[in-house]
Parts: C-alpha cells; structure tokens; sequence
C-alpha cells in the first residue's frame, strides 16, 4: 500500500523551495520564542506547559497539519496533474496512504521535533513535560494529516476551510466551549499527553480510552474516505 514514485512527487511537492519555508517558519518561531521566555523567566514547569499547550499543540501542529495534508494532493487536483497519476497502473487507496503517510512523516518532523527541542529549552523536561507534549504533537499529526489530506480531496479551498478549523474550533472554540472540546484532535492529543506526564500540569477534557478511539476512528474514516473520492475523481476525469 506504498508506491515510491508516488512518495517521492508528494515529497517533492511539499518541501519544494516556497512551501519548506513556510513549513519552517512557525517552527522556528517557537524556538525563539521559547529562548525569549527561558531568558526572560527561567526554567518553569507551568510556564514551559503553557507555552507548549498554547503555541505549540493548539497552533503549530494544526497549521502545519493543514499546508502538509492540504498540499499532498490539493494542487494536483487543483491544476489536473492528478489525472495524469491516476492514469497509472496504481490502486487508487495506494495513492492516498502514500501520500498519507508523506504528511504524516512531514507533519511529525515540522511538529513534533521542534516541540520536543522547545520544551527541552524552556525546563529541561522538568515532569515530562518536553516529552509528553512532543508524543501529543505525533498522535496529532497522524489524525491531522489525515482530516486535511480528506479535505484537500474534498474541496478546492481546503487550505481555508483548514485554517477555519485550526484556528477557529481548536484554538479558539476548543479552548474556550466546553462541548466543542470533547470533538477536539487537540484535547484528544492532550490525554495522551496527561498519561504521559502523569501530573496535573496536563489536563484533557476527554479521558484517554475515547480519545484513543476517536483519533483512531477519525484517522481511518478520513484515510477511507479520501480514497473512495479519489475513485470518484478517476470516474469524472475518465468522463
């Protein structure tokens, strides 16, 4: 279910020249930032989850989530060079958990790993919080990568209706409503992140059991159903 030569366009297509450089910016962004606050404040346990919680899973994570999953196959379909790969002997569910598993990896490098170096800047793991945020921010880019790569199938504004997602519902109404939150990647992420740190600085709204489910549940729904429009969009072309 992996096709190299799809892997590699997709690959080539999301680190290209404009689209690296806005991937790294907000990565780097976090970096200073966390360098400002660690000289600014010390190394603090609350503080270094705040700057994690707030920057990092509810913003960081989500935006990039968007422009890899978004930009896996968006432009493709947006400019017809999709018709030319689906012109290929590859099994259409082929195509989407190849190119799924590039914004995973994707997501995960431009997430995850700043996230772990930031929390290491700002306390030195103090309570596991560097590491708890850091596996938050890879269980989230799995069902990120798949929501925005099922929208960029979808629709030919995913780039926006992603962003409206992952500043509106989670940064915004995923922080402050109460029922908006338990249908969350965020919060969801946020559990695993409580069981790992395993102290009351990480707190989730949902406990781990239906988050667990629900990022798996989220991650296969989208990942089957992006292929079944995939299917649909050959039928059309074909036309």
């Amino acid at each position: 279910m992996y096709d190299p030569t799809v892997a590699r366009l997709t690959y080539r297509a999301l680190l290209g020249r404009r689209r690296a450089l806005i991937l790294g910016a907000l990565p780097l962004l976090l970096v200073v930032i966390s360098l400002a606050v660690r000289a600014l404040a010390g190394a603090d346990d609350q503080t270094a989850a705040d700057v994690l919680g707030g920057l990092a899973l509810a913003t960081m994570v989500p935006i990039i989530g968007v422009i890899a999953g978004t930009g896996a196959i968006g432009p493709e379909i947006d400019d017809g060079s999709v018709v030319y790969l689906l012109s290929k002997p590859i099994k259409r569910p082929t195509i989407i958990y190849t190119k799924l598993i590039v914004a995973v990896a994707v997501t995960m490098v431009f997430s995850a790993v700043p996230t772990l170096i930031a929390g290491f800047i700002l306390n030195g793991n103090g309570q596991q919080v560097a590491v708890a945020y850091t596996v938050a921010a890879l269980v989230a880019s799995i069902a990120y990568a798949a929501l925005f790569l099922l929208l960029g199938t979808v629709s030919r504004h995913a780039v926006v209706f992603g962003l409206v997602y992952a500043l509106i519902w989670e940064a915004l109404f995923g922080s402050l409503v109460p029922g908006a939150r338990t249908l969350s990647v965020q919060q969801w992420s946020l559990a695993v992140a409580e069981k790992v740190a395993g102290g009351e600085l990480i707190t989730s709204d949902v406990g781990l059991t239906t988050a667990t489910v629900a990022l798996a549940v989220v991650t296969v729904l989208a990942t089957w159903y992006a292929g079944q429009k995939l299917r649909t969009l050959t039928l059309a072309g074909e036309e």
